[in-house]
Formats: structure tokens, sequence, C-alpha cells
């Protein structure tokens, strides 16, 4: 097992950010993904939730409320620059939020 990296670190401490901001603004408490990230840690989860045809019951709620600024999506294409993806991630990412007509800011 490697040691992660401090930005490793940083986007678990950022996916735990993601579910407490869900939780208190939509009262959307995303259990599943909690034990994810816990179990697997904020990346691989992220990597996990990514690939699909279609977006994540989390996506999905969030879009829901109108908070897609809490997807993991975004939260990895903020990151997309730090190493963390590879092209085919930061492709997948922008399409689906593309799609759904969100543009980062």
């Amino acid at each position: 097992m490697t040691t992660p990296t401090q930005l490793e670190m940083d986007f678990h401490k950022d996916m735990l950010a993601i579910y407490r901001s869900a939780k208190e603004e939509c009262h959307y408490n995303a259990t599943r993904f909690l034990q994810m990230v816990a179990n697997d840690g904020g990346l691989k989860t992220a990597k996990k939730l990514l690939p699909k045809n279609e977006p994540s019951d989390g996506f999905t709620e969030l879009w829901k409320y109108g908070k897609p600024d809490l997807t993991v999506e975004n939260l990895m294409l903020g990151n997309e620059d730090q190493g963390l993806l590879n092209n085919e991630e930061i492709k997948t990412t922008q399409e689906r939020l593309n799609a759904h007509g969100y543009r980062k800011t």
C-alpha cells in the first residue's frame, strides 16, 4: 500500500467537505458515498463513480437541488491541473457537466 500524496489527502478532505455541504444545504445524506470515501479514499471513490455511462445517484440528486457545485465531477474538474486525473477522466468529467448545462466558473 502506498502512502497518499498531499494532493490526494487534500482531495479526500474536499470529498468529505462536499458530503457535509450536501447534507447541510440540501439535507441529502449520501451514506453510500461516505462509506466509499471512508473505505477507498476520496480519489479512488471519485474515479469509481466517474466512468459509468450514467451519472451517479448523487450527481442526479444534487442536480435536482440545483447544487452542481457539490458534485464529485465539479470537484474533479477543479483539480484537473493537479495531475490526479488522466486525460480521459478530465474529458468525461467535462462532458458530463456540459451535458447538463453546467460550466465551471
